[in-house]
């Protein structure tokens, strides 16, 4: 499976982003989330969404961000409000185990 991610960009604090996430295979029964990566930091878990369509959320995000998905269309979507200058980071789609797409950076500015 291949994850391919859009949607990042440079935004003010306090302002919205998008992320989507397509899948070049059939990702139905499987558990699709979202990493972020700082520089200098380790890899962190932010969001992930099960086919029934049960939802994880780090602690960080937890009422600022949504995570959404469309299993016709293999895709999975993170909307992220109320941004803060640490949510900085290249964010990364992912489908447990190993598969990662290539990461879109997302700024926030103070």
């Amino acid at each position: 499976v291949q994850l391919v991610e859009s949607g990042g960009g440079l935004v003010q604090a306090g302002g919205s982003l998008s992320l989507s996430c397509i899948a070049s295979g059939d990702t139905t029964n499987d558990v699709l989330g979202w990493f972020r990566q700082a520089p200098g930091k380790d890899r962190d878990f932010v969001a992930a969404i099960a086919r029934s369509g049960a939802t994880a959320y780090a602690h960080f995000v937890t009422g600022r961000f949504t995570i959404s998905r469309d299993n016709a269309k293999n895709t999975v979507s993170l909307q992220m409000n109320s941004l803060k200058p640490e949510d900085t980071a290249v964010y990364y789609c992912h489908r447990p185990p190993a598969s990662w797409g290539q990461g879109t950076q997302v700024t926030v500015s103070s």
